[in-house]
């Protein structure tokens, strides 16, 4: 059953800000919004749209926005005629939310660095930043999310700051809620601690759980909880597009299996043997199969051995969540939420925060969170005060600085 938006949400617009605005995770976000506004399609994965979430002052999906950055210029027209060509997006939809792609596509700008690009650090965040502060004037929306959905980057090294870096500090300077729902840097970045803590935005992250982890966090608890001991834990994804392209450089697979490490260990309470392998397979295209092997120990030393196989679409698990994702920290501004929004960790492979790892728990925490927003929208009518970390109802402080520092990574469209 879906959720009605509060009276709260109606008649003000949101902005989505998505890096890598010309992917294939952005483009099903866009095509996906339109087809579900306009009835075409019903919300499935959304789990903003359940009953837990009703009255809970979240943004309704006919008032967001879509722009982006990108450093590709092919049109989101004809990328989600690719996906409908590929199976990704239902056949037929691409012309009947045409209208809704080609207008997010005429919001979309050039990102970088980009080859030969000669701009330090600060130029580029200053650009970045205009462009989402210049989005917002020209679309008239109350406050804009930023989302990055780009490809994932190596792992940063050294002081400099990596492309994902530079349009997280842009996000910041323009005053803008910000979520990391891939592996790369992003705010984790020593050189943008302070300007997180001091920028008066909530901000959530990173690597968006939409599948073999997802499975981690369920089955890890499982064991712990029936006191099975796991002797190890294998996995391999077999994936194409362009994920799998640029997982296919071991820097950018490390920094993906970083987190599908963490939660086993969370979960479990310690390491366990075992690694997971990321092989590019382009005859894939948007589709991936994930395969677990987990070696257990039973009652009286039993090995036993279970075998997981997910096959999905990944811009169509991830989809739903960006959406969930950006109406949530458009909600916490709102209400003047600031810093790390901790229980958003449902959504994440390594969340910011110190919150749970087991799915079910994290659920909890999201539902909670939800509940707190909507006391807070009812106390609001009261003319009481809520929330935590709250600074005012118009949300965080514009226009703090960015962080120098040389930058080499560039933002292409997952």
């Amino acid at each position: 059953m879906s959720a009605s938006p509060s009276a709260s949400s109606h008649g003000s617009r949101t902005g989505v800000w998505l890096i890598g605005a010309r992917g294939s995770v952005a483009t099903t976000v866009v095509a996906g919004c339109a087809a579900v506004t306009a009835g075409l399609h019903p919300a499935t994965g959304m789990v903003t749209e359940t009953t837990d979430f009703a009255d809970a002052g979240l943004p309704a999906l006919s008032s967001l926005v879509f722009g982006g950055h990108d450093t590709v210029d092919c049109p989101l027209p004809k990328r989600a005629e690719a996906l409908a060509a590929g199976g990704v997006l239902p056949h037929g939809l691409p012309s009947a939310v045409g209208a809704e792609l080609a207008a997010a596509d005429r919001e979309i700008r050039i990102g970088g660095p980009l080859p030969g690009d000669t701009r330090d650090d600060e130029e580029l965040i200053a650009a970045f930043a205009a462009d989402i502060t210049d989005f917002a004037r020209r679309c008239g929306v109350d406050r804009t999310v930023v989302v990055n959905v780009a490809s994932t980057e190596p792992a940063a090294t050294g002081a400099g700051l990596p492309a994902s870096s530079l349009y997280a500090a842009a996000a910041l300077r323009a005053g803008c809620p910000y979520v990391n729902f891939t592996p790369s840097t992003g705010l984790h970045h020593p050189a943008l601690a302070a300007l997180a803590d001091s920028s008066g935005v909530p901000y959530a992250g990173r690597d968006g759980k939409t599948g073999q982890t997802l499975l981690r966090s369920v089955l890890g608890p499982m064991f712990a909880q029936r006191a099975l001991a796991v002797r190890a834990w294998s996995g391999t994804n077999l994936l194409g597009g362009g994920d799998g392209a640029a997982l296919a450089d071991p820097a950018a697979a490390a920094a993906k299996n970083a987190g599908k490490e963490r939660v086993l260990a969370d979960t479990l309470g310690a390491p366990v043997e075992g690694e997971v392998h990321i092989d590019d397979v382009p005859a894939l295209g948007d589709w991936k199969t994930a395969w677990d092997h987990i070696a257990f120990d039973g009652f009286l030393g039993a090995r036993m051995v279970l075998q997981t196989t997910w096959q999905g679409c990944d811009s169509s698990l991830a989809a739903p969540l960006v959406l969930d994702l950006a109406r949530l920290a458009a909600r916490a501004h709102q209400k003047g939420l600031s810093g790390p929004l901790e229980e958003l960790g449902f959504y994440f492979k390594d969340p910011v925060g110190e919150g749970p790892a087991s799915l079910a728990e994290q659920y909890g925490e999201l539902k909670r969170f939800a509940g707190r927003l909507r006391d807070a929208e009812e106390r609001a009518c009261d003319g009481g005060d809520s929330g935590r970390r709250e600074d005012s109802e118009d949300g965080g402080t514009p226009g703090a600085s960015g962080t120098g520092g040389g930058a080499d990574e560039r933002g292409a469209g997952r």
